[in-house]
């Protein structure tokens, strides 16, 4: 059950025998059927979860109801609402399985006992911040500087394992145009090739 999150802590910290156990101890195993939601809008946030197995959304909803979708995780992921997690306050987010999920999950408290009693922790825990940092730092970029046609094309050369697994209309809804339009685009890709 551990592999996983071994091998990807071990890309970023050098862990003893006795610091890995004491690690494994503070992650809860939970299982997650499909169309679950982890986190709603005006819930507190108290878990950060590594994907083992799945693929999870985060996104917000608009006045009327409108979705933006933040992210899709998939396996060797980690998913959370970060500001709320950390700060302690209601999430404006909601976060939910788009299939059957495995996860490990450690909250609040935990991470906070695992910091004091292996500050090395702070340094990966730090790595995941500034990553997802940079990827939405990318993501806005790409927002305002490319079109609809380049945003959908570096999606998909990007993260193949989700085109495969999301529906398209979440997909549309991630690169911020309707699910119409990116039909117009998938089309016009399919007749470039």
């Amino acid at each position: 059950m551990f592999e996983q999150i071994d091998k990807f802590a071990d890309r970023c910290i050098s862990l003893t025998p006795e610091e890995r156990e004491l690690f494994h101890s503070m992650l809860k195993f939970r299982r997650v059927r499909k169309r679950t939601y982890l986190l709603q809008e005006g819930e507190v946030c108290d878990f950060e979860a590594y994907i083992i197995k799945g693929c999870i959304r985060t996104y917000y909803l608009s006045d009327d109801g409108t979705e933006t979708i933040l992210s899709f995780a998939i396996e060797d992921w980690w998913v959370s609402d970060l500001y709320s997690f950390t700060e302690q306050t209601p999430s404006n987010m909601f976060i939910e399985s788009l299939e059957d999920c495995e996860l490990l999950v450690i909250d609040h408290k935990s991470k906070i006992a695992l910091f004091e009693k292996i500050p090395k922790f702070e340094t990966l825990f730090r790595l995941l911040v500034q990553r997802s940092l940079f990827a939405l730092q990318k993501r806005f970029h790409s927002l305002v500087s490319q079109t609809a046609e380049q945003r959908y094309k570096a999606f998909i050369e990007k993260y193949p394992q989700i085109v495969q697994r999301v529906p398209q209309n979440q997909i549309a809804r991630y690169l911020g145009v309707s699910p119409e339009f990116l039909s117009k685009v998938r089309n016009t890709l399919q007749k470039k090739k």
